[in-house]
């Protein structure tokens, strides 16, 4: 759960109610954090457990067998456009 507020005056301000149990021991990042601040420590179950449901909502890619024709085409038509640049930079290498 992420729940926003600014800082005033010292103390942080929230728009609301929030619905959390007095006693509630929270922890307050700033939004502008870089970040991997914290990226080395262990995630919290509730955190894996959201990671794992948000994982289960993505719906797998599959291309049609003409979406994939059009792929291998529009890589073949790239590949192409680019080969004697490619080529140059390979001579280059071996002079």
């Amino acid at each position: 759960m992420t729940i926003r507020g600014i800082i005033q005056n010292g103390q942080v301000i929230l728009p609301g109610p929030v619905a959390l149990p007095d006693g509630t021991e929270v922890r307050i990042v700033p939004v502008n954090a870089s970040a991997g601040e914290d990226e080395d420590r262990p995630l919290h179950p509730h955190e894996i457990a959201h990671i794992l449901a948000m994982m289960d909502q993505v719906q797998p890619f599959e291309m049609t067998e003409d979406e994939r024709a059009a792929d291998r085409q529009m890589r073949k038509n790239w590949e192409k456009a680019r080969f004697h640049e490619h080529a140059d930079r390979l001579r280059d290498m071996w002079q």
